[in-house]
């Protein structure tokens, strides 16, 4: 065993020392010391209930053997971050999360980790530094929340948002926001909709790096605190048979990540995380494989905020194990990749089947014929954008339209609320990628005043930023090369015309070839003046890489 390292020998007699002073006796340093990775905090809805399933995982590393030693890591809430400069820290946050935890195991000479998480970028950190680290790991996560009720119907965070919008013009009065503001969320869990955060969950099912359902039980039930506790159990299971994230996480897995992405109309975030995980197992998840998938695997669930089923219809419509048999029966899926559980995901869900079609669509009766996601290259993104095609109405598929141009979120978000957005419009945000923010903002504000404003069949967004799950409309992100590097974005002028074609994967800027290399001439970089020479933000923009490879640092 890795503890070992700090547990046997003359020289280790310090060591041993040290933990009897945590109140651990001699016999806890002879069984595998285990990592409960608890990414709790108060400032975050989908952590607050965090601390009970820690404990049951504790409980379940006790009763298989082992010592289970706790420690925190740090998590942002995406939804209080958003909208201001705070939101140039989540994708930070990514890193230092996978940094983290690495260091801590590393350190300490620990044999296994299990990883407590739920929200958008913690999951994914944590499964980079599971693939970093490569020592026998189990993913919890802690479920989603229940929809809220407001005058009689489901809500969730998304209808807020664009609530907001309904004030703007006059079609809901304050009070009634208020009313909303504390009816939409309701208690623990992730934002109940098809966001980054239960997004992300459902792909480490589908990885194998959970136990089946482990995406989808509600936050509120108790059936989690068990699932939780088996967990605790299973990492010792999986210690003694030596299984590593090495062992689960294969390019098979990946594309089977994939397949369920795009069966769900995923986040555009997966194109961020996915590649940054499989980068730390030695996978290469190139763009063209999100294309290969989406273009063999059907669009079967349509949740929040583009359709009107939320997380907890999912589960009970089967979960994730429903919908992944469904796509094992149609060989759209490698059945044959190991799990945590130690046995073949093929396994895990046998028997499983669809309890709703209203929910889940079978194979045969897909809502679309291909995934949720496309890549759209052009000149206006040589090397690739991104955009959640299932949440984008069938008249807005092909759109063209003038450009009007801003250098920040700040700015479009106040011209969209402010009336100044026509139909046929492209909203063009830039200087919003990995470097330009710095930190890639999420553009969920604006693309839901776009909704609000009642603009959502009539206005596109086209960004070098990125995107909340909780997007939907004609929204396209990850435009590279990004504006900061000299990409054709930074080259856009008010009134220039931009075509989106979802359909044939184009992003055109209608613009002579002649014109863009003149305006180029004259284009210069903008100037990070607020940010102090070797801050946080500094170092993040020098390091980080290409969204279309997963902004990771180099």
């Amino acid at each position: 065993m890795r503890s070992s390292l700090v547990t046997k020998g003359l020289d280790r007699a310090t060591h041993r020392s040290l933990f009897y002073s945590t109140g651990l006796e001699p016999r806890y340093l002879d069984k595998p010391l285990v990592g409960v990775v608890n990414s709790f905090n108060e400032l975050m809805p989908g952590h607050m209930h965090l601390n009970s399933l820690a404990q049951s995982i504790k409980l379940g590393v006790a009763e298989a053997g082992g010592t289970p030693l706790e420690f925190p890591c740090i998590g942002v809430c995406d939804g209080i971050a958003t909208g201001h400069q705070g939101m140039r820290m989540p994708m930070v946050s990514r890193e230092m999360i996978a940094d983290s935890i690495y260091l801590m195991a590393l350190a300490h000479g620990l044999d296994a980790l299990v990883l407590l998480t739920n929200c958008d970028k913690i999951t994914p950190g944590m499964l980079m530094a599971a693939g970093r680290l490569d020592l026998p790991c189990v993913v919890v996560s802690g479920g989603p929340m229940d929809p809220g009720v407001f005058q009689g119907r489901k809500v969730c965070y998304t209808d807020l948002i664009e609530a907001e919008g309904l004030v703007e013009r006059g079609l809901m009065t304050r009070e009634e926001l208020s009313e909303f503001e504390q009816a939409a969320n309701v208690g623990p869990g992730a934002c109940s909709l098809m966001g980054t955060a239960n997004c992300m969950n459902i792909m480490t099912e589908a990885l194998g790096m959970t136990l089946p359902d482990g995406a989808l039980i509600p936050a509120t039930w108790g059936t989690r605190l068990a699932l939780a506790k088996r967990a605790g159990r299973q990492v010792l299971e999986l210690l003694k048979k030596n299984i590593k994230p090495t062992d689960i996480m294969t390019r098979a897995a990946f594309e089977n990540a994939l397949a369920v992405d795009m069966a769900i109309g995923g986040s555009t975030n997966t194109a961020l995380h996915l590649p940054a995980i499989a980068r730390e197992v030695d996978v290469d998840l190139d763009p063209s494989i999100f294309t290969e998938v989406a273009r063999r695997t059907p669009h079967l669930t349509l949740l929040k905020p583009a359709g009107r089923f939320f997380p907890r219809d999912l589960f009970e419509a089967g979960g994730v194990p429903a919908l992944m048999e469904e796509l094992n029966q149609n060989g759209l899926l490698h059945g044959d990749c190991l799990t945590v559980t130690g046995e073949s995901q093929a396994h895990n869900i046998k028997g499983r089947k669809i309890e709703n079609t209203e929910v889940i669509n079978p194979v045969a009766s897909p809502l679309s014929p291909r995934g949720g996601l496309d890549f759209l290259y052009g000149n206006l993104a040589p090397e690739g954008s991104v955009v959640k095609s299932a949440a984008v109405s069938p008249s807005m598929m092909t759109h063209q339209g003038p450009a009007r141009v801003f250098e920040r979120e700040e700015p479009a978000l106040e011209a969209i609320f402010g009336g100044k957005i026509n139909p046929g419009d492209v909203v063009v945000i830039r200087y919003e990628g990995p470097k330009g923010g710095p930190g890639m903002r999420e553009q969920l504000l604006p693309t839901s005043a776009i909704i609000g404003m009642g603009l959502g069949e009539s206005v596109a967004l086209v960004t070098d930023g990125r995107f909340s799950g909780a997007t939907q409309g004609a929204c396209v992100g990850h435009v590279t090369p990004e504006a900061y590097l000299g990409g054709p974005l930074a080259l856009v002028k008010e009134g220039d015309q931009i075509l989106i074609d979802i359909p044939a994967g184009r992003l055109e800027l209608l613009v002579d070839e002649a014109e863009l290399n003149q305006r180029k001439k004259s284009w210069k970089p903008p100037a990070h003046t607020e940010l102090k020479s070797g801050s946080l933000l500094d170092r993040y923009r020098r390091m980080v890489g290409s969204a279309i490879k997963g902004a990771v640092l180099g």
